[in-house]
């Protein structure tokens, strides 16, 4: 069964507004490059204890971020269907998975919590299940890209330097 992120959002905002919490709104996919420790959210997937944790370590501040579906990222990994190079039987699959994730546009697909303690960041992160499947079908698409092309003269590499034939 998939998520209504959209309802866990206000909740979880309810709750820290009646907490003691500060919260400090930050962007979706801020936390990506940096090194973080997960919650599992699978074995405990209540939010309230991961702010328990928190209050516990005695953290004020917490990161909250939501990331809503948007057009543009359906529209870029259409882009990316179209470039790569796939039978039309993967295509279609493909398409299904990324055009089937358009009804959710405008809805909450990831919510991130995170405080630091001791120099490290620990992250509560749920997706919704059709995000999930969504994204997998992106990253799949980029190995069937086509190769670099030459930077300066947008030629492909055919990989035998230079594109000429020898009688050797």
């Amino acid at each position: 069964m998939d998520l209504n992120l959209d309802t866990l959002k206000r909740e979880i905002l309810d709750y820290l507004g009646a907490s003691q919490f500060g919260v400090f709104r930050s962007m979706p996919g801020t936390l990506d490059a940096l090194p973080v420790i997960a919650w599992d959210v699978e074995t405990f997937p209540d939010y309230r204890m991961f702010l328990e944790a928190a209050q516990k370590a005695g953290q004020k501040l917490v990161l909250l971020s939501a990331l809503e579906f948007s057009d543009e990222e359906l529209e870029e990994a259409l882009e990316e269907l179209e470039n790569a190079h796939l039978t039309r039987d993967d295509k279609r699959e493909y398409e299904k998975t990324i055009r089937g994730a358009r009804r959710h546009t405008g809805a909450t697909c990831s919510i991130e919590l995170a405080f630091d303690y001791n120099s490290h960041l620990y992250l509560y992160e749920l997706r919704t299940d059709w995000y999930e499947e969504f994204m997998e079908a992106v990253e799949e698409l980029s190995t069937f890209m086509p190769d670099d092309t030459d930077e300066f003269s947008g030629d492909e590499h055919d990989g035998l330097g230079g594109g000429f034939y020898s009688n050797n």
